[in-house]
């Protein structure tokens, strides 16, 4: 059965980071700008089915990615989401334990001559909200986060 995240584990031009159990690559909607996934390098459908070393990388890939996108883009704070609903709208789910990390403001970010503004601060984040940027800002994006890892 077909599984876009397993699929996604070998596209390397979105690519932030790579640890031995998780793989991090920047999301096409930057509408929260630095918004990830971060994908399981091993396909399995719930997270009580993580192993003890993956649950420790995933701690640390959190402190990780917080501390480089605070440093890259002054995030104020982070909601980090592991939802999984779209896998089960297909006819035969194939659900693939994977993270949504969407980065917060308080204000304004001008980044590459893109002002990036989140307007549901405090709130719930704002599903709707899409903004695909040029592949040439994309890579902005990227490099400024791996210069802050």
């Amino acid at each position: 059965m077909k599984c876009l995240h397993c699929e996604s584990l070998y596209i390397n031009k979105s690519l932030i980071y790579e640890s031995k159990y998780w793989r991090i690559t920047l999301a096409p909607d930057q509408g929260y700008l630095g918004r990830c996934y971060i994908n399981l390098r091993r396909h399995i459908e719930k997270l009580s089915e993580l192993k003890k070393e993956e649950w420790i990388d995933f701690a640390e890939l959190v402190k990780i990615m917080e501390s480089a996108l605070k440093k890259a883009f002054c995030v104020v704070m982070f909601n980090w989401t592991c939802l999984m609903n779209n896998a089960y709208q297909d006819e035969l789910p194939n659900p693939h334990v994977h993270w949504h990390l969407r980065p917060r403001y308080d204000h304004k970010v001008e980044f590459s001559g893109v002002i990036f503004e989140d307007k549901e601060f405090g709130k719930h984040y704002d599903r709707t909200r899409n903004l695909e940027v040029s592949d040439e800002i994309r890579n902005k994006i990227i490099s400024r986060i791996k210069e802050n890892l």
